[in-house]
């Protein structure tokens, strides 16, 4: 009997109903024994949270689950880093499975593909536009791969010549990448933002977003409020139109998700996009990630190589009309007309060959995991030391100052530091080649820093918002959303960075290059090899990480080249070189995912060697929005729960039942009102190591331990050691 939309509407709000309920009955049980014993008294804010903020609490979404491939991760790489390694990258074979699967019926890609190439010849602007991890990806494919394409293009004058009046002028603009927040964001989150639909909308609006422009919106769990405010609003352009169809508006309309539809329809902003006739969706599941919830790895790789595929597809189709076979490869596009999967009349490959390419991407990234050991060792023993990190890159810069920038939210580490620190805090920094701060921003961005005008915000945000939370928080990050936060970064190979803040003895400097950038670090004089030479001579350690496609047999003449700008430094060279097929790859999509994945899965086994994963869970993540702090809350509920049920537990202490999502709740929030207060001393503790051990300690010693005692507790033992003590 086949069940119509009468009866799934009915389920999904059953479902809702269910939640709604539990936790209004749970509200009731926060005052209960444990927080007794603790002394805690639910903030305003937890109550608010647990009883009307149901729809961000998100631990049953499948990016939110354990993966089975990585379980033991953080025992396993305290003993073994390549096995640690290993694992991490075994989840990518997920990304791989969902591209077979995509290629197979790719219909829906070229769509979205024959919009883009109508967009770019018909002078219309593709807005990408994402929040946090996919913010980082919209922000990508505006200024590392469409921009400088544009701008070679525009180098070749016989290219440029031929496309004259074909092409529109000012096409290098045609694509905005736009994150929630803005510029600004991409150093760390704006509090309050995220779980806004309104900022999406004015964002929108703010950028000339209007009706028959391509929109393609990016949210790693297809939850996040602001992503859905943007296409719910695009959509609003078209349906205010006389006679509308939603055929017409689903051709230019895009939605891109991580997690299946059944997961998503209990929440109502999901729903309000999954049941939209006039927007495509794109779903693009892999499963749970490689750690817990940390969406920036599979489901943000998978989401911007098929978001580049369908962009870069659509640029080769559109040159392809004006351009001969030469002219096509000298930008990257070689010949596909004999044959190859999906060519059509212009003979560019479809979008199949492509999601096919990411195979020997992952095979290339993964034969580099035993030279990128060694320097996961020496990165997480110089943080261990007290040391410090700086990064350099040119063509990689993005790619690198993302996972940089993400290792904060995630681990709870000092955010980037600004040129007002009189000292670093943050462990890592980025450089690039630029004599100026502004320099530095615009080989960044590839155009001039881009914040939000808060004239233009500020009365929206007053009137609009109704959550008194919420509003306040949006209207405090609004302050460090403009323009002016520019001047806050300095990324460049300025004279006071260089003096201030270059690498000292004990340090470690990573350079990361791409092709054809392997040929500089062995050049005098080039601003890599500067680099290396700067931190050989400060006594630091230095690593290489190269993304190439030269044979493997001249890996040692190239190693040779860099070392001789290192002979007789004090401190160790570590080069890693990772192959990567170059032709056909005119955007450099598979070189920057390479990195990527290397870089995220290096980052994650630096922090699990410092004790900041348990298991594969991210127990240091930083509560900073709504979905975070249910996050935050599960992680808790979850570990304290699985001590609880242990035989050696109750055998010791008695036993007790589980404690509940409204208990953990309340003291998650007493351990960020405690630890915001508190910062000088507590540094990069994290609320949710805090809140666990406090528990424990507390129910284990039959005596409410002190918010001091824990943080001693946290401090000199760490969550990992703690629990590890408990078994």
């Amino acid at each position: 009997m086949r069940r119509g939309r009468g009866w799934a509407a009915a389920a999904v709000a059953a479902v809702v109903a269910l939640a709604v309920t539990g936790a209004a009955q749970e509200t009731g049980e926060t005052k209960g024994n444990l927080l007794k014993l603790l002394g805690v008294e639910p903030a305003a804010e937890s109550v608010d949270y647990v009883r009307t903020k149901t729809q961000f609490q998100l631990h049953t979404l499948l990016t939110e689950q354990r993966h089975q491939k990585t379980w033991p991760l953080g025992e396993r790489i305290q003993k073994d880093t390549l096995a640690g390694l290993k694992m991490l990258s075994s989840v990518d074979d997920d990304i791989r499975a969902k591209l077979e699967e995509l290629a197979a019926a790719p219909a829906v890609l070229e769509q979205a593909a024959r919009a883009v190439e109508d967009a770019l010849i018909g002078g219309r602007k593709i807005y990408v536009y994402g929040c946090g991890a996919t913010g980082r990806l919209a922000k990508q494919m505006e200024s590392t791969f469409w921009r400088p394409f544009w701008r070679r293009v525009k180098a070749d004058r016989k290219v440029a010549a031929k496309l004259a009046g074909r092409i529109p002028d000012g096409v290098e603009d045609a694509l905005i990448g736009e994150m929630t927040g803005a510029d600004r964001a991409l150093i760390s989150s704006l509090e309050g933002f995220e779980d806004l639909p309104l900022i999406g909308r004015l964002q929108l609006h703010d950028r000339g977003i209007r009706k028959g422009d391509v929109v393609i919106c990016v949210t790693e769990g297809g939850e996040t409020s602001s992503v859905i405010g943007t296409v719910l609003a695009a959509l609003d352009e078209w349906k205010g139109e006389p006679g509308y169809s939603p055929e017409e508006s689903r051709k230019r309309l895009y939605f891109v998700y991580n997690n299946p539809d059944d997961r998503l329809l209990p929440f109502a902003r999901s729903r309000s996009v999954l049941t939209e006739p006039g927007i495509t969706k794109i779903n693009l599941t892999t499963g749970p990630q490689a750690i817990t919830g940390s969406t920036r790895m599979q489901a943000t790789t998978i989401e911007t190589y098929v978001v580049t595929a369908v962009v870069e597809t659509a640029v080769g189709r559109a040159l392809a009309r004006f351009l001969g076979e030469k002219e096509m490869a000298r930008l990257g596009f070689e010949d596909e007309s004999d044959g190859a999967e999906g060519a059509d009349r212009t003979g560019v490959a479809g979008i199949a060959s492509r999601l096919r390419e990411f195979s020997g991407v992952l095979d290339g990234a993964r034969a580099a995991l035993p030279a990128l050991a060694a320097l996961t060792d020496i990165e997480a023993a110089a943080y261990a030391g007290g040391r410090f990190s700086t990064y350099y890159a040119e063509k990689a810069l993005i790619t690198v100052f993302i996972d940089s920038t993400e290792r904060s939210p995630t681990f709870r580490l000092f955010p980037l530091d600004t040129v007002k620190e009189p000292q670093r805090k943050c462990w890592i920094q980025v450089w690039t080649g630029a004599k100026t701060a502004g320099d530095a921003w615009r080989a960044f961005l590839g155009r001039p820093f881009r914040g939000l005008a808060s004239e233009k915000y500020r009365q929206t945000f007053e009137t609009g918002i109704d959550d008194p939370y919420l509003r306040r928080a949006a209207l405090e990050s609004l302050k460090k959303a403009g323009d002016d936060q520019a001047e806050l970064y300095d990324f460049s190979l300025s004279a006071s960075n260089l003096e201030r803040r270059g690498p000292k003895k004990g340090d470690l400097c990573v350079l990361v290059g791409l092709m054809p950038e392997e040929g500089e670090f062995g050049r005098e004089g080039s601003s890599f090899g500067n680099v290396l030479r700067l931190a050989g001579e400060s006594g630091a350690d230095a690593a290489v990480v190269l993304v190439t496609d030269r044979p493997q047999k001249e890996y040692p003449q190239l190693e040779a080249g860099i070392r001789r700008l290192f002979e007789g430094r004090s401190g160790r060279l570590i080069v890693v070189p990772v192959h990567v097929r170059a032709t056909g790859d005119p955007f450099g999509l598979r070189q920057q995912i390479a990195a990527k994945m290397l870089l995220n899965a290096h980052s994650t086994a630096v922090m699990a060697k410092l004790g900041k994963v348990v298991g594969n869970t991210m127990t240091n993540v930083s509560p900073s929005n709504l979905k975070l702090v249910g996050r935050a809350t599960y992680l808790i509920q979850s570990h304290v729960n699985d001590v609880l049920g242990m035989a050696d537990w109750v055998k010791a202490t008695g036993g007790r039942g589980p404690i509940s999502y409204g208990e953990a709740n309340a003291v998650l929030f007493d351990s960020i009102a405690y630890l915001r207060d508190r910062q000088a001393e507590a540094g990069q503790t994290a609320e949710v190591a805090f809140s666990i051990i406090r528990i424990l300690e507390s129910l284990k010693q039959k005596r409410g331990l002190s918010r001091e005692e824990t943080l001693d507790i946290v401090k000199t033992v760490g969550l990992s050691a703690y629990l590890a003590s408990l078994k």
